[in-house]
């Protein structure tokens, strides 16, 4: 780039108007162009996997060191977990807009568009993140006490929800800002960010969980800890590198930060139906835990301990699910469906592969994978069942993580909230009616997820491949990719 170009740059950004986006030419935006290939797929896919394998070391570190204290303490952090991801799912309908909506950008070239929509996703979201930061902070005793679990159990999940939820803002800027970058085909900075999350989270969670380093111990709360400052860590990593402009998505300059409900209704348009999918979805894992509970404490921590090995082996397909969102989004905003359906093909195809391995390896070493947590034979009885239901779904999934997300990189959110919450309640329902009416333990409950799965997946896999073959043939029009708007 010239040294004239960078000053004009530097200059438009420094001090726009009010309100009113600068006016200059896009900045060359890499990757945004050239053929839709395998290298691409992979070179975005394979730090995303980096990245939410590290997010779930989170947990999982956390649940080894919390392990220690006693079943009850996994099952309570695994409550806490369960509300985590419903507040995660509220607050991605900022992300999921934000990631469609930049992807169309960089894909139309549109440079300026893209830093706007990244700033303006970042001030909607926080503007939803501190009420609902504060809400769930009240209501943390009332929402666990309505999983009727042990005493114990219920005390310890209030103690990490609390802390979580009163750190939530941090939460989420971790999560749009990857979202940001991702959407912008840029997973590398998410993955270090995770990175530095993670050594964050073992420092601080091994310091205060059993009060090392001269400082105080704090069992459960000092796992909430953990996990928050890790969390909140990367963000600040991601908030930096954008703020300097050294990434496709720049918040360089005092411009566009005014909240703006022109695109606020673009980014919750696409945006809620995917939240609501998340939270409907979030809402029957919650609902599997009162159903769990039915069952007893060492199911419950058999719950959590087999969640959090097992969630590992279908971390691929998730991380092939939001490159085919991004990837399509950029083919879309280019007017170049038949690269969606490339992108598509090429991260399904990673996806089985890589999950069906995983299923494969799962099954097979399910008892070990449950002793490196604990030493209870009844938890790894439990565990060990429901990892062998669990491993028998992974490659439907793959299908579905998918094409779910290419539907959503195409502009389509409705149709994955549709058949995601459908299924999810379906599954909860049949698991209700094992274990109430028939008593079935943990591996029926996971049997019931394996069973309606695998036709939501067929149907995901189908559509999909409909809707873009009619873009092809001109059946039905490319979106049309909205300007972002200033007021």
């Amino acid at each position: 780039m010239s040294t004239i170009f960078e000053d004009r740059l530097e200059a438009a950004e420094a001090s726009p108007a009010p309100g009113v986006i600068p006016e200059f030419e896009p900045q060359p935006i890499e990757g945004a162009e050239g053929p839709m290939t395998q290298r691409r797929v992979l070179a975005l896919a394979t730090p995303i996997i980096g990245e939410n394998l590290l997010q779930t070391a989170v947990g999982a570190v956390d649940t080894l060191m919390v392990a220690r204290l006693g079943a009850f303490a996994v099952a309570g952090v695994g409550v806490g977990f369960e509300i985590v991801f419903f507040i995660i799912s509220i607050l991605s309908a900022i992300d999921i807009g934000a990631t469609v909506l930049v992807s169309q950008a960089i894909g139309a070239g549109e440079s300026r568009r893209a830093n706007h929509l990244a700033r303006q996703a970042i001030v909607w979201g926080v503007i939803l993140a501190i009420p609902i930061s504060i809400a769930m902070f009240f209501a943390a005793p009332w929402i666990i006490a309505r999983f009727g679990t042990a005493p114990d159990v219920a005390a310890a999940a209030v103690i990490y929800l609390e802390i979580i939820a009163a750190t939530s803002v941090a939460l989420f800027l971790s999560f749009v800002c990857g979202a940001i970058l991702r959407g912008a085909g840029d997973s590398r900075t998410p993955l270090s960010a995770a990175i530095l999350a993670n050594i964050v989270n073992i420092v601080v969670a091994y310091a205060l969980i059993f009060g090392n380093f001269g400082l105080p111990a704090l069992g459960i709360a000092g796992s909430a800890w953990g996990a928050a400052i890790g969390r909140g860590s990367g963000a600040a990593y991601m908030l930096v590198q954008m703020a300097l402009g050294r990434k496709k998505v720049s918040l360089r300059g005092g411009w566009g930060w005014s909240p703006e409900p022109g695109i606020a209704r673009q980014l919750f348009t696409l945006g809620i139906p995917a939240a609501l999918e998340q939270m409907l979805s979030s809402g029957a894992f919650m609902t599997l835990i009162a159903v769990v509970a039915l069952i007893g404490t060492p199911a419950l921590a058999a719950q959590q301990i087999a969640f959090t090995a097992f969630s590992t082996a279908f971390l691929p397909g998730i991380a092939f699910s939001i490159a085919a969102t991004a990837l399509v989004g950029q083919s879309f905003g280019a007017r170049n469906p038949a690269d969606a359906r490339t992108a598509w093909r090429i991260s399904m195809r990673w996806a089985l592969v890589w999950m069906g391995i995983g299923g494969l390896l799962v099954f097979v070493f399910s008892a070990r994978l449950m002793e490196i947590f604990t030493s209870d034979p009844e938890v790894i009885a439990d565990g060990v069942e429901a990892l062998h239901a669990l491993s028998v779904a992974l490659p439907f999934w793959a299908l579905w993580f998918v094409s779910s997300g290419s539907l959503r990189g195409s502009g389509d959110t409705r149709t994955p909230l549709i058949v995601g919450a459908t299924t999810m309640w379906l599954s909860v329902l049949l698991a209700w009616i094992g274990v109430h009416w028939f008593g079935g333990d943990l591996g029926w409950v996971w049997t019931a997820f394996v069973l309606t799965s695998t036709p939501a997946a067929l149907l995901m896999f189908l559509l999909f491949r409909r809707r873009v073959g009619d873009y092809e043939s001109g059946r039905r029009e490319l979106p049309v990719v909205t300007e972002a708007v200033a007021p």
